[in-house]
């Protein structure tokens, strides 16, 4: 940590710890805007501002962890390999340089913001040494490899805190770091077949699906960065760093949520029901005239409300219907009838009725991904922000989608070239000459940006 102007744990070191028994500060009762940005001279510091995170992760989940600590603040060093992190090659799309020269994915482009690129070429002794040297400044590692692959170059948790005390040390794999399948690689699809979510998705009588995003690689990346700051907060109480074991398995089975507790207490298998609710009726998708509408009537209240709405009170009163437990058991029977009542008008007729009439039930077109950025209420929230980009110019990314009413994230570097911040860093942080820099190069034990 000596090799750092300031890290948390030096700061933690010098901050009294408040006992929880003592009154917190009363809540704001006016609500925030949802995005907020500073108009004070200098505005107050990020919340992650000082700490520093080693990534040595790549592809997704561990990727969109890093990337939050990095909105939030965080100084993000990315390990890449000479070869770079796999998904600046997973295109079509790809962004291309003015000369043709360098190329990235537009996947890359995603989840790798707010970093600073180093590649190592982590079979070399010296490019392992170099790494166990930055870990001494970090607050915190994040890593994606195979359980026992880092121990085998000495870059395993038991090795990093015996130079780091008090790093927090978080691993993202398949199966976790233990256990009959914790050498097994893990997949965002195999999970998702695995862990029961592929089961529960598709249509009754069609065969299961995977979601349309690597959903359960989101799920682990969200709680692996709510792991990290919850571990940062437990060293400032007892001064150590631990261990973090974060599994795409354990975290799409926590994500089955009710699917689960329908399971564990009523002993119920779960179905396929498309885009319908297992336990509110109606609550999917209904194509319309043209295209399709979602809407949700989890209460009587609802249910009634909108049959009414329509004309319909001889559904309203049918006993069979009478409340959400005797429509789910009816749904074979209600859900025919609500796919012909919505068949007579077009998407947009029912938006306006629904709109004009300030139902109380939830509705929403269904949208592709176009409609989705043309949303206004997305552009309202400035939910896409452009950065610029040394070898590609102007680019589009999704913000992140958290509104702070006084430290709201923000987006300070472009995803970075591969090794573009090697030099940088071993300058900055381990304090090496250019000449030194050169020479691991040449030994391939370091890559720098290509000119």
């Amino acid at each position: 940590m000596a090799q750092r102007s300031f890290s948390l744990s030096l700061q933690l070191r010098a901050t009294a710890y408040v006992p929880a028994s003592l009154p917190l500060a009363p809540r704001c009762a006016v609500p925030s805007p949802r995005r907020k940005f500073s108009t004070e001279a200098s505005p107050p510091p990020l919340p992650l501002k000082g700490i520093r995170v080693l990534d040595l992760t790549r592809i997704l989940a561990g990727p969109y962890c890093t990337q939050i600590l990095g909105d939030l603040g965080a100084d993000v060093v990315k390990i890449e390999a000479p070869s770079g992190d796999e998904t600046r090659r997973w295109g079509p799309p790809f962004l291309l340089s003015a000369d043709q020269s360098e190329r990235d994915a537009a996947y890359f482009m995603c989840v790798n913001r707010n970093k600073r690129s180093v590649v190592l070429n982590l079979k070399e002794k010296k490019a392992q040494a170099i790494v166990k040297d930055l870990a001494k400044s970090c607050d915190v590692l994040v890593e994606n490899y195979v359980p026992g692959a880092l121990a085998k170059w000495g870059l395993d948790y038991e090795s990093m805190s015996k130079v780091n005390p008090g790093i927090v040390y978080c691993s993202i794999t398949g199966y976790g770091q233990t256990g009959p399948h914790s050498h097994r690689a893990g997949f965002d699809v195999l999970i998702e077949a695995e862990a029961g979510l592929m089961h529960i998705t598709g249509e009754a009588d069609r065969p299961p699906v995977k979601v349309g995003v690597a959903i359960t690689d989101i799920t682990t990346g969200l709680y692996a960065h709510g792991a990290i700051l919850a571990s940062l907060m437990s060293r400032q109480v007892t001064g150590r760093g631990q261990h973090i074991d974060c599994s795409l398995l354990a975290s799409q089975t926590a994500a089955l949520a009710n699917i689960a507790s329908n399971f564990l207490i009523g002993g119920l298998e779960a179905s396929r029901f498309g885009t319908a609710h297992t336990n509110i009726v109606p609550y999917q998708s209904f194509p319309t005239k043209d295209s399709s509408v979602v809407v949700g009537m989890p209460s009587n209240h609802m249910f009634v409300a909108f049959l009414r709405l329509i004309g319909r009170d001889d559904i309203a009163n049918e006993p069979r219907f009478a409340d959400n437990e005797s429509r789910v058991a009816h749904r074979d029977v209600l859900l025919p009838m609500m796919e012909d009542i919505f068949r007579q008008r077009t998407t947009q007729e029912w938006l306006d009725l629904f709109h004009k009439e300030r139902v109380q039930f939830t509705y929403a077109p269904v949208n592709n991904i176009r409609k989705t950025f043309e949303h206004d209420q997305v552009k309202h929230l400035k939910l896409v922000q452009e950065v610029e980009h040394e070898s590609f110019g102007p680019i589009k990314v999704v913000a992140n989608p958290v509104g702070y009413s006084h430290t709201p994230p923000t987006i300070r570097r472009a995803p970075p070239r591969l090794g573009e911040h090697t030099a940088e860093v071993l300058t900055e942080i381990l304090g090496y000459d250019q000449g030194k820099i050169e020479a691991l190069a040449g030994e391939g034990v370091v890559g720098l940006l290509k000119k």
